[in-house]
């Protein structure tokens, strides 16, 4: 039973984690795309927008992959988790609930993840996990990038305007 409800929370994590990815890189269910996201990320801090756009989602769709597939675990979930800290920390200022643009579902999808990564993907994995030593070292380079992104985020200003141009 144990093994079945975590290749549930690794299905459900990682598919939501592709879904996610794609709302930034292609406009699919319901996102801007990259055209769309890439203001938002400058004005949050994070530029050249377009490029830490494709990062992020880069991010979201490998580690959702190696959490669905639990291979080299905890890869997966902690690179979730970081992709997600970054996330709570750009929602920051809708406040706590999803409804309102706030931090509500990447703490949720952060928790999913850290949980995951803490119990390992269960029996119901493909290939090898990641050796206890290299998995610390790991999640400590992950938590300090993910830490320096926020750090970024909280401290900017927000991107100036570009003056518009007359037409002559």
């Amino acid at each position: 039973m144990r093994d079945a409800a975590l290749l549930g929370a690794r299905l459900l994590l990682g598919g939501y984690m592709g879904i996610h990815a794609s709302q930034k890189l292609l406009g699919k269910f319901h996102g801007p795309g990259l055209d769309g996201i890439a203001p938002v990320f400058e004005n949050n801090g994070l530029a050249p927008g377009r490029e830490m756009a494709m990062a992020a989602a880069a991010t979201e769709i490998a580690g959702g992959v190696l959490t669905i597939t639990g291979f080299a675990d905890p890869a997966g979930p902690l690179a979730v988790a970081g992709a997600m800290a970054v996330a709570a920390g750009f929602n920051r200022g809708g406040g706590l609930m999803a409804a309102r643009n706030g931090v509500e579902l990447p703490v949720a999808y952060a928790t999913l993840a850290l949980t995951l990564a803490a119990t390992g993907p269960g029996k119901y994995k493909i290939g090898p996990s990641i050796p206890g030593r290299l998995a610390a070292v790991g999640a400590l380079v992950g938590g300090a990038a993910a830490g320096a992104l926020i750090a970024k985020m909280v401290t900017s200003k927000p991107a100036p305007a570009e003056p518009e141009q007359e037409n002559s």
